[in-house]
């Protein structure tokens, strides 16, 4: 059997009614050709019902049509670069966060502590409690110098008994 006796698909007649789209949008095929080719394609069964539709029209012509291009070899430089070995284990990951070593030094601090005392005196104390004085300063100021204030220790402090937080060396808190 030919190949023009191949069977084509769904696949196959869509290609060629969307390159002869494109041939009728640069104008290669007027309205009228474009519809009657159109039809064809969409009424072909085999690749031989095909071929003529694109015989007088420059490519791009449907890709099933002519065999597959060989593939180019690649230059020598490529060739050799690619049978390189390559040496001892991957790369690790620049942007993963650096792991941590040994045991996790805790605070001799409570995140408990921190958090309940956040909540009961929200003016900061926790804070103070912490370590970390310049943050329990402004949280003190802002529960006085403003309503809205007292809302900022608060949160802090649920935010310290979910998450846990770190004293001013930068020891995570103990649970």
């Amino acid at each position: 059997m030919g190949s023009e006796e191949l069977r084509i698909g769904t696949a196959e007649r869509e290609e060629a009614a969307r390159l002869l789209a494109d041939h009728f949008g640069m104008g290669r095929i007027t309205p009228d050709e474009y519809e009657t080719r159109v039809t064809e394609a969409y009424a072909a069964t085999t690749l031989g019902d095909l071929r003529p539709l694109f015989r007088d029209l420059p490519p791009p012509h449907p890709g099933f049509f002519g065999p597959p291009p060989s593939p180019m070899p690649a230059p020598p430089y490529a060739q050799a670069t690619a049978q390189l070995p390559t040496y001892g284990p991957p790369l690790p990951d620049p942007y993963a966060p650096p792991a941590p070593y040994g045991p996790v030094a805790y605070s001799h601090r409570s995140k408990t502590v921190a958090g309940v005392l956040q909540i009961v005196l929200p003016f900061g104390v926790g804070r103070f409690y912490t370590g970390q004085t310049g943050l329990g300063l402004a949280q003190l100021f802002a529960t006085f110098c403003t309503g809205v204030g007292i809302l900022w220790p608060i949160i802090d402090g649920i935010v310290l008994l979910v998450n846990g937080g770190s004293d001013a060396e930068g020891r995570p808190l103990r649970p």
